[in-house]
C-alpha cells in the first residue's frame, strides 16, 4: 500500500498584474488557509517520504508554510516539469517515485491535480467530492493499492480523505 497526498496550492494573489501566472504569490487568504492545512496535517500525522513540487512561486510558498508539519520528508523535490502539469504528465512523473517510498505529498495546480484524482480514483463516496470541486487549498488522500509507483493505474486508489480550508 501507498499513500498519494494531492494538495492544490493556496489561494494566490492577482492584485500585480505585471508578474507572470508562474511568479504570483499567495494571497493572504492563501496564507492563512496554508496555516489551517499545516494545523490539519499535524493532527490527521501526514509525514510523507517524499514531497513533490510545483515551481512556481504559489506552490512554493504553500510548501513553506505546510513544512514544520510535515515532520522531516527524507526528499523534498521542487520541480518545473510540474507547473500546469496534466493528469497524464503528473501520472508518469509518480510512477518515477522510488518503490521504497511509502507516501508522497504532491503540491501543484488544477486542472491537473482534481483530474490525477478522478482517475486514480475508483469509485467511492469521497469520490464524489473531489469530482464535484477541488478549490484552492484542497487536499485528498489517496490509497494506492501498488507495490511499486511505477505500475500505478487508473482506478489502483481510494479516496480516504479530502478538505478544504473552507471547512477546516
Amino acid at each position: 500500500m501507498k499513500t498519494l497526498h494531492i494538495l492544490r496550492h493556496a489561494k494566490s494573489s492577482w492584485e500585480d498584474i505585471g508578474r507572470g501566472d508562474h511568479n504570483r504569490p499567495l494571497a493572504p487568504r492563501g496564507r492563512r488557509a496554508a496555516k489551517k492545512l499545516a494545523k490539519h496535517l499535524r493532527q490527521q500525522k501526514v509525514t510523507p517520504v517524499m514531497v513533490l513540487c510545483s515551481s512556481a512561486t504559489r506552490a512554493r510558498e504553500t510548501l513553506e508554510l505546510l513544512a514544520p508539519a510535515l515532520g522531516s520528508p527524507k526528499k523534498i523535490l521542487i520541480e518545473d516539469g510540474l507547473y500546469a502539469a496534466s493528469a497524464d504528465e503528473l501520472l508518469d512523473r509518480l510512477r518515477r517515485v522510488p518503490d521504497p517510498t511509502e507516501s508522497v505529498l504532491l503540491v501543484g495546480h488544477n486542472p491537473g491535480l482534481q483530474d490525477l484524482a478522478l482517475t486514480l480514483a475508483a469509485n467511492g463516496a469521497m469520490r464524489g467530492q473531489v469530482l464535484e470541486d477541488f478549490p484552492t487549498g484542497a487536499l485528498a488522500t489517496l490509497r494506492i493499492d501498488v507495490a511499486r509507483w511505477r505500475d500505478l493505474a487508473p482506478r489502483d486508489a481510494e479516496v480516504v480523505d479530502y478538505v478544504v480550508p473552507r471547512e477546516l
